[in-house]
């Protein structure tokens, strides 16, 4: 079974984006959502987003296919200190064709190490997308 598993290639401007995006010089919320392009087997951009919450992005996914998000989140602790976390949330969405399921899970940890992520969170439902959600997620990273 795994060595049918196809591990997509994280497009070069895919790289040189995400590098833009992590040293963005804005204070507001902001994402990409990525794709991977079926016939070339690509991890790319689909789509960018500045000043956008957790709400307004939900709208933006499709419902029952898979994508990959990096989202640069305003987070306010509790003790009032505000960091801008860089999360990475893989959207699987319970409908998919397992075959696009295998190849962005596949895909999934080749794009992480390409973005030099640490906070990956993964979601099978789209509705459970919310600030309270990431809050919960992020408070385990202090």
């Amino acid at each position: 079974m795994s060595s049918s598993l196809v591990v997509c290639e994280v497009d070069e401007s895919l790289k040189d984006q995400l590098r833009k995006f992590r040293f963005r010089k804005e204070t507001n919320n902001a994402a990409m959502i990525i794709k991977i392009d079926m016939k070339k087997q690509l991890v790319i951009l689909e789509e960018e987003y500045q000043d956008i919450s957790l709400d307004e992005l939900r709208n933006e996914l499709p419902d029952r296919q898979p994508r990959f998000i990096v989202y640069s989140y305003k987070y306010i602790h509790a003790d009032g200190r505000v960091s801008y976390p860089f999360c990475f949330i893989f959207s699987s969405p319970i409908g998919c064709k397992p075959e696009q399921q295998m190849m962005y899970a596949g895909s999934k940890n080749r794009l992480v190490q390409a973005a030099e992520l640490t906070k990956v969170f993964e979601t099978r439902n789209t509705e459970e997308l919310t600030e309270d959600w990431l809050k919960n997620k992020l408070a385990f990273f202090g």
